[in-house]
């Protein structure tokens, strides 16, 4: 099989293919909540702190020197707190959207479960089949009579 026919199998199995589309969904989504995040969340956290930017916030461990020309050192954690609150809220969609899909997975096992119990209690409590009736008198002559034809059939095959 050449390399070209191996990637079209490859890449045109199930799971390839919902793979990829779920890390375009997580990306678009991943937007969605920077976007809440830096548009919203974080400007209603500024002003509740008294108008505080957080993407600002810094440490400084070295001050600019105008002197030398040297830059201030400084470590900036206001954007991994703005990080930080998009990971959560991430990470809790995730946990909420799993949490579901295991319910509906478990509610559907515990449905199919109580199908195959009930299927079986139907069976056990179905009646047993009546037995085949007597055959009359003109059923065994005509079943005796049948017999004496493949009987003088063979007889005939055989001589």
């Amino acid at each position: 099989m050449g390399f070209i026919q191996e990637f079209k199998t490859f890449i045109s199995r199930g799971n390839v293919i919902d793979m990829a589309v779920g890390v375009v969904i997580g990306a678009a989504f991943g937007k969605i909540v920077n976007a809440l995040v830096a548009q919203v969340i974080m400007p209603t956290i500024g002003f509740l702190t008294g108008g505080m930017d957080f993407s600002d916030m810094a440490w400084t461990i070295q001050k600019a020197d105008p002197e030398t020309g040297k830059a201030a050192v400084s470590i900036g954690y206001g954007m991994l707190i703005q990080v930080t609150i998009e990971f959560l809220i991430i990470a809790l969609s995730i946990f909420l959207v799993m949490k579901l899909i295991n319910k509906l997975k478990t509610s559907s096992e515990r449905l199919d479960f109580l199908k195959k119990k009930n299927a079986a209690k139907a069976a056990a409590d179905a009646p047993a089949p009546a037995p085949a009736p007597e055959p009359t008198a003109q059923e065994k002559l005509l079943s005796e009579i049948l017999d004496e034809l493949r009987k003088a059939n063979e007889e005939k095959g055989k001589a």
